[in-house]
């Protein structure tokens, strides 16, 4: 009876599905390519065949042409959506039948082809049909679509071997994605699904102000632990530990989320942790940072997603990803887009590890546990940020990312219809993100040089803080979790994961910098606690002056020796405990919560001795990064400290200027009125 019904619901999921088929240009460039690959394989196997079986006026072409185009247009939708019922195999198999009966059409009703055997046609029909059902087969199987059908279908049948009821919750973190372009996405089309819950008063769409720092570690530590104090950074020095702490490495965050963790996170009460940075203290923990651990067998769609026919996809789309950026980056430069960073090397093959392998597992994990019964899911894509930080925020290869996030939004949706519990679905991010040129391309230098050379000390050759790190951390988790195998994969994969961890390993010297953004730490290593201005001048006399004077640096913060927090700037100072200062405040440029946003950072645990932030051009929105990234976040100015909440219209959320403790409070609140936390 299980099996039964299960079948009975991925029929009536089909049906369903079909009848809310409309073409598009994704459909119609599938029907040009299934027809380009069905009339050269048919016109190889007509060549092929003894005698001349078509005609050589222009019309015979054109009439084959017709035929095979019209009733491969009509069959295709059809065979997509039947992917929901008859998986990968039967999508290959379904496609070899229809290229039959294209075929056969298309030969036995054309006037101006020559009649031969019925043995004639079956040769010509199967041998042209393997060719272009392979061919479309691998792009076919490699659709959102056809991806998407498959993970609905097994979810469907895992839901009757693990019944459940009641409502759950799923947040989805777009990382990286700001309010304001949330906006302007759902304005230009981008994003329907979000779009069609506004509009329809399901949900409502609020901003939230990340303060400093705007990071992923940050914003997730407030978001599934309400910690407002532990992570002052992406990367910043430990002076107890005399080491840089960095949040892509999995070991790091493991010590940061033990610190801070109470055991009563926002996933504590059977909730799911995949692809965070932080577990939320959930009893399952996938892909996630401080946790890394990858999928196992036995978790069902889990693993569909790297396994027989989601390898398929993973190929094909990882290829098109790495041709892609390599095309998009060769038109900026082409184009001359201002400002652009170099788009080559290691982020070639990072983009299409984050937008295909861990995007796709993502959608499988997540699938796996609303069919199973998970109470509360959160998953973080990084789909957006990662394009976006080489090709900016709003580039338009950084846009066609929230389409497909938006795509996986309806499909969790699907899910949610069809599994025992009702999945109430919530959207958030965790930061923006903020254009600009580079502080290495405005200077030719490095902001360690500078500061070597102000504090007359010798360079370090070959020390470089720009290098961006964030980028690494979903790699990490991949080669972390392999890493722990016993196989020659975990072999290969701890040796690669040592390597890439002993490039970011901190130099030994008596200042260091830590760059997030444009969010910069600098620590005198040597001086225990944090070192006052007192003290700074007096071993380095020009210092502070001369990073508050640099063009390219917006301000500086320092404490005093009587605790006072001063920030400087190269036309004036101030006070922050007092609001004493002198000449042009140096926060003006960013905001009116800058104020509050730098004593907020000032109260977190290992912030530097100095705290810099790059410059903010308010006339363009644009920051200058200390990193070596056209899109980037961690400071103050633009979007960056903007972040979103997509939440359903029933919950209980303050009407004042939300903050991420606000955030993580109205998660809660929803959780206790849906009966699913303790």
């Amino acid at each position: 009876m299980p099996d039964s019904l299960a079948v009975w619901r991925r029929l009536r999921l089909v049906g369903r599905r079909f009848t809310t088929w409309t073409p598009s240009w994704a459909w119609f460039r599938g029907v040009v390519r299934a027809f380009v690959t069905s009339f050269l394989a048919l016109a190889v196997s007509l060549w092929l065949l003894p005698g001349e079986q078509v005609g050589r006026g222009a019309e015979s072409i054109a009439a084959v042409v017709i035929g095979v185009l019209l009733v491969g247009a009509l069959l295709r939708p059809l065979i997509l959506r039947l992917t929901v019922l008859t998986g990968a195999f039967g999508l290959l198999l379904a496609g070899a039948l229809a290229q039959v009966l294209i075929l056969w059409i298309a030969l036995s009703l054309v006037p101006s082809v020559e009649r031969f055997t019925f043995g004639e046609v079956v040769v010509a029909s199967w041998a042209a049909a393997v060719v272009a059902a392979a061919v479309n087969w691998l792009f076919d199987a490699s659709s959102d679509e056809a991806f998407l059908g498959q993970v609905l279908g097994r979810a469907v049948r895992d839901t009757l071997r693990h019944p459940s009821s009641g409502p759950g919750l799923l947040v989805v973190q777009l990382d990286g994605v700001s309010e304001p372009l949330l906006r302007q996405a759902i304005t230009g089309g981008a994003m329907p699904t979000v779009s069609r819950w506004l509009r329809s008063g399901t949900h409502h769409l609020r901003g939230w102000h990340t303060g400093l720092p705007a990071t992923t570690p940050a914003g997730q530590s407030v978001l599934l632990h309400g910690d407002v104090t532990t992570v002052p950074a992406f990367r910043w020095y430990d002076k107890k530990r005399e080491r840089m702490v960095v949040a892509s490495r999995p070991a790091d965050l493991a010590d940061v989320e033990q610190q801070m963790s109470t055991g009563r996170g926002l996933l504590a009460d059977g909730g799911a942790s995949v692809s965070n940075m932080f577990s939320g203290d959930a009893p399952s923990r996938v892909l996630t940072m401080s946790d890394a651990r990858l999928p196992t067998s036995e978790r069902g769609a889990a693993s569909f997603a790297s396994g027989r026919w989601g390898f398929v996809r993973s190929v094909v789309l990882f290829v098109g990803q790495m041709i892609a950026e390599w095309h998009q980056g060769r038109r900026q430069r082409r184009r001359d887009v201002q400002p652009r960073v170099h788009r080559g090397g290691s982020f070639v093959m990072l983009r299409g590890l984050t937008t295909v392998v861990l995007h796709d597992l993502n959608v499988s994990i997540v699938a796996d546990h609303m069919a199973r019964g998970t109470p509360v899911v959160f998953v973080d894509f990084v789909d957006y940020d990662e394009v976006a930080h080489h090709a900016g925020p709003s580039r338009p290869e950084s846009m066609r990312t929230l389409e497909s996030l938006d795509r996986v939004l309806q499909f969790f949706a699907e899910v949610s219809d069809e599994v025992g519990r009702s999945y109430e679905i919530a959207v958030v991010s965790d930061h923006g993100q903020s254009q600009g040129t580079t502080f290495g391309q405005l200077t030719g230098r490095t902001l360690t040089d500078v500061v070597h050379e102000l504090a007359a000390q010798p360079a370090r050759v070959g020390l470089r803080d720009d290098r961006p790190v964030e980028p690494w951390g979903p790699a990490n988790v991949l080669l972390t979790g392999a890493s722990r195998h016993g196989s020659a994969v975990g072999t290969a994969a701890r040796s690669a994961a040592g390597r890439h961890q002993d490039d970011h390993t901190e130099p030994s010297d008596r200042l260091v910098i830590a760059a997030s953004g444009s969010l910069a730490h600098l620590y005198l290593t040597d001086e225990p606690g944090r070192a006052t201005l007192e003290t700074i001048d007096a071993r380095y006399p020009q210092l502070v002056a001369g990073l508050a004077a640099h063009p390219q640096v917006g301000l500086v913060a320092v404490r005093r020796d009587d605790e006072k927090l001063l920030v400087v700037g190269a036309e004036g100072w101030r006070l922050l405990d007092t609001d004493e200062g002198e000449g042009r405040d140096p926060m003006l440029p960013f905001g009116p919560d800058a104020a509050a946003d730098l004593t907020a950072l000032d109260q977190r645990d290992h912030v530097g001795d100095l705290v810099l932030l790059g410059h903010y051009d308010r006339g363009l929105g644009e920051v200058v990064a200390f990193e070596e990234l056209v899109g980037s976040h961690g400071g103050l100015g633009g979007d960056q400290t903007e972040a979103l909440l997509v939440h359903p219209a029933t919950w209980v959320v303050p009407p004042h200027h939300l903050g991420g403790l606000d955030v993580h409070a109205a998660m809660l609140a929803r959780l206790e009125r849906l009966g699913l936390r303790t």
